[in-house]
């Protein structure tokens, strides 16, 4: 198993994922046009050169995405029964076309599940991080995570 079971995560345990990933033009005009998201910042070159940021901007959802979607080998793939929410999700600083990003992870919270009782809540920290060392994204991810089989 890929993921690790409820049972093997502790408090303060970090994941610093192997995974790097730069976003591309597809990345961002795929995404958005799959979201049905029109916005002249992810889309309009022109526009966005009469803006502060001189360039187009990465669709945040995306840079979300890809956030939680790296750390799922290290710490979800097969023990997760269900994602329950994301919390405190911010964007600190924007991501731009050619960025670089690596995803870093850290368990926050865990505690037993009243209502499975093979099963325990855990509450991760996820950064994303650009080439430049500054933080882009960050969140509290919280899922229903699989107990290790007895037997």
């Amino acid at each position: 198993m890929a993921g690790k079971w409820f049972d093997e995560l502790e408090i303060g345990q970090r994941f610093e994922h192997d995974i790097r990933r730069t976003v591309t033009e597809t990345d961002n005009l795929l995404f958005s046009a799959l979201t049905h998201n029109p916005a002249l910042l992810h889309l309009d070159e022109e526009y966005m050169k009469t803006t502060e940021y001189g360039t187009r901007i990465v669709n945040s959802t995306f840079t979300l995405g890809l956030m939680v979607g790296v750390s799922i080998a290290d710490t979800t793939l097969g023990t997760a029964v269900a994602n329950l929410g994301w919390d405190e999700v911010r964007f600190p600083k924007p991501v731009f076309v050619g960025d670089t990003l690596n995803i870093v992870t850290e368990v926050i919270d865990l505690r037993d599940s009243k209502s499975r009782p093979g099963a325990g809540i855990v509450t991760f920290r996820q950064e994303a991080w650009n080439q430049r060392g500054e933080l882009v994204a960050h969140c509290k991810r919280t899922g229903l995570q699989r107990r290790k089989p007895q037997g």
